[in-house]
This record gives structure tokens, C-alpha cells and sequence, in this order.
């Protein structure tokens, strides 16, 4: 039966994963546990309105208990395309196969590139290392804002982050420098997932980023869930950087965001909303605030936080909406290096229709979800995953 649902909102929690997944040796990340760590950390996590969904049912998580009745169908998914980064995980969602790793950078950027960034820029690259994004501000935004050169800098994503100072570098420069740098890595032997603009203000000592940030991803290779609901003429709405991450293919209307709590503010604008489609939320504070930064206690507050807001969102459900809330791959704050790990992720699936919730049988792919949004509103099914829609019922 097509269109079982109006809407979808659909919650990425940005690098929440749930534990290890079966081909974590693969990544060198045995033993990673983003969300069991975080609940050890915090001697228990308080996420009472998570807990009656039934995420302790997927697993027994410290401090959350197990719903006896949980109102949300669960599992946990594993992915199946070869990397563990955003982009990644976000097309793999949305129905496509990602069977070659974008590249990351561990000591930099070749000479090269870097030389022929300086020509084409016209200004010296400072940096072009893997660096924390405030703390290379630290370093180097004094430098910078004397010298007019730009902060060059990766981390352990596929990204080439160009940082420089409002003061110093109009954002129409800096985006203008963006682009050049996303034309000449779109392609082996580069080929990196995103260039991002990170402008920043304040003064040494007190040096801000300001939300002028703004994301050049590689484009989707291939067709997904959201340009068949697009062209069937559905709503896809994408809160936070969504927009960035599909390169804004297959979005009818974009909403940026500063933080988790301005997602949620926003979800809760859409939730207002009447609309016939999805609705595609990342939360990206968990990701890069908190696990990239080796924060557990932020992270586990982080979490809290998400939690307190769900009431907000199920009272403003309606009887024929559909709330699934996953995440795109692990962070796990306590684990060695600055890197993502190779994780399941959860899978919650509610409705206000829904009796009782029950455990679904594990995804071997993201894409699973996709293909239930696509069956849900009867529209060209991706060629990778499988729909879970009638397992609902």
C-alpha cells in the first residue's frame, strides 16, 4: 500500500554508533563502542524518552533501561559500503553503494596539490595538516590575519578545510577559493569527499567560526531515493548539512543549522509544516563537538540534550507520520586516534499508528532505509537495500 505514511522524518545522529561492527578489524577499530562507552563514562545515561522507543532493547546501554513494551519498532544496521565517513553513510542511506573509499590525508596534502592551490589562489597555504579546527585557529589565525595566508587543513574525513578570517578574507573570496579547490579535486588521483569554507572572527586568544560555513561535496554518483521523490514531485526537506553532503541534488527546500538544539528547533519547524514527503535531519554537533574532539562527557550531555527535545517532536506526530531516528557511523570519544569507527548504527522506527514496537531483523546495508521511504511513497526503489515498510504493520 503506497503512501502508508505522509511523512517521514527521518534523524541522522551524527556518529552515534552502538558498537563494533563484524568487519571493524577492517578499520583497526576493535573494540570501539561509541554509545556503551559514553553510558560507562557517564556512570549511566539519562535518555528516558530514547529508552521508551526501545534503544536499550537493541542493546542494554548503562543508566537507560530496556523498554518492557517499547513503542518503536528497533535494530541496528550495519553498513556494507567500504567507508566509514559521512558522505558515505548518508548515500549509502539514501540507496547507493559506495564500493570505493573517498581518499583521506593523514600527513597532508601532496606538494603538489598544495602548489597548484597557491598559484591558482594567488596566496601562500599556511598549515595542510590534520588539525582540530579551533585548535589550528590557536595556531595559526594570528599568523594568518598578519600574512593573509590561508589555513589549509584535513582531518581524519575526506575533506580540505580552507579557514580564514572574515576581517581578512571576504566570504565571497573564501567561497570563490572553495571552488577552485573543489574543481581540482573532484577526480583521482584526489578525489576528496568535501572541501569545506570555515570562516572565523575575534581576535588571537578569542578566535570564533562563524555559521558562514559552507560545504562543496562531490556529487552523488548516481540517482537516490530523493531524486525519485523529487521528480514524483514529493517534498524533501533537508535540515543542517544534508544539502551539503547530496551537493543539494534531490532537496526541494534547505534549512541550515548552527547546532544540534537549532536541528531540533528546525525539525520542530518542519514537524509545523504541511508537507507531503521527507523530512532529513543531521545532528552534527555529536560528530564534530564531541567525538572528533575525544569529549565522552560533552558527547553523553550531548545526548541528554537530543533526548529532552523528543517530546517536543512526538506530540507534534501526527497519526499518519513516521519518525526514524539512526546515524551514519560511530565516533567513539574514548578510542585511540581522532578517527571515526566502524560501527553498527541504531534503528528506530515510531509512529503514533504503531501498537507496539517490536525488534527488526538486522540491515546488511543503510540503503534499507531508503528503500522503505521509497516503497512508502511508491516511487522507484534503489537497486541496493530492502524495504522494511510491511514488517511495520
Amino acid at each position: 500500500m503506497s503512501k502508508e505514511f505522509k511523512r517521514v522524518f527521518l534523524v541522522v545522529m551524527d556518529s552515534v554508533g552502538i558498537g563494533e561492527a563484524p568487519d571493524a578489524e577492517k578499520f583497526n577499530d576493535v573494540g570501539s563502542d561509541t554509545l556503551g562507552h559514553i553510558a560507562e563514562k557517564m556512570n549511566g545515561l539519562h535518555m528516558p524518552n530514547m529508552a521508551s522507543l526501545g534503544l536499550s532493547n537493541i542493546r542494554e546501554l548503562q543508566g537507560i533501561k530496556k523498554a518492557e513494551k517499547p513503542l518503536a519498532f528497533y535494530s541496528k544496521m550495519e553498513e556494507s559500503s567500504v567507508g566509514k565517513d559521512t558522505m558515505t553513510g548518508h548515500w549509502e542511506m539514501m540507496g547507493l553503494h559506495i564500493d570505493k573509499p573517498f581518499k583521506v590525508f593523514a600527513d597532508g596534502f601532496p606538494a603538489e596539490l598544495i602548489s597548484e592551490l597557491e598559484s591558482q589562489f594567488g596566496r601562500k597555504i599556511i598549515g595542510n595538516k590534520p588539525a582540530s579546527g579551533t585548535e589550528i585557529l590557536v595556531e595559526l589565525g594570528e599568523q594568518h590575519m598578519k600574512s593573509g595566508d590561508l589555513i589549509v587543513y584535513t582531518s581524519a574525513d575526506s575533506v580540505l578545510q580552507i579557514a580564514a578570517h572574515e576581517d581578512v578574507i571576504p566570504l565571497e573570496d573564501l567561497y570563490k577559493y572553495c571552488e577552485i579547490a573543489r574543481k581540482l579535486t573532484l577526480d583521482d588521483p584526489y578525489m576528496i569527499g568535501r572541501i569545506i569554507a570555515r570562516p572565523f572572527v575575534g581576535e588571537p586568544g578569542d578566535f570564533k567560526r562563524t555559521p558562514n560555513r559552507h560545504d562543496y561535496a562531490l556529487k552523488p554518483f548516481g540517482r537516490t531515493v530523493m531524486n525519485e521523490l523529487q521528480d514524483a514531485n514529493y517534498d524533501v526537506i533537508s535540515i543542517g548539512k544534508i544539502s551539503d553532503i547530496f551537493d543539494g541534488e534531490g532537496i526541494t527546500k534547505a534549512l541550515r543549522t548552527v547546532s544540534n538544539m537549532d536541528g531540533m528547533d528546525k525539525l520542530v519547524d518542519t514537524l509545523n509544516m504541511d508537507f507531503t514527503g521527507l523530512s532529513f535531519l543531521n545532528l552534527v554537533d555529536f560528530d564534530a563537538v564531541y567525538g572528533h574532539r575525544r569529549d565522552p562527557l560533552g558527547y553523553g550531555k550531548a545526548l541528554e540534550e537530543f533526548d529532552a527535545r523528543l517530546p517536543e517532536v512526538f506530540e507534534l506526530l501526527k497519526e499518519d507520520d513516521l519518525l526514524i531516528i539512526t546515524a551514519d557511523h560511530g565516533n567513539d570519544p574514548t578510542f585511540a586516534g581522532t578517527d571515526h569507527t566502524r560501527e553498527y548504527v541504531p534503528l528506530i522506527v515510531y509512529s503514533k499508528k504503531f501498537t507496539e514496537g517490536k525488534e527488526l531483523p538486522i540491515p546488511k546495508t543503510f540503503a534499507d532505509v531508503g528503500a522503505t521511504i521509497a516503497e512508502n511513497f511508491d516511487v522507484k526503489l534503489p537497486s541496493h537495500g530492502s524495504s522494511f515498510l510491511g514488517k511495520l504493520r
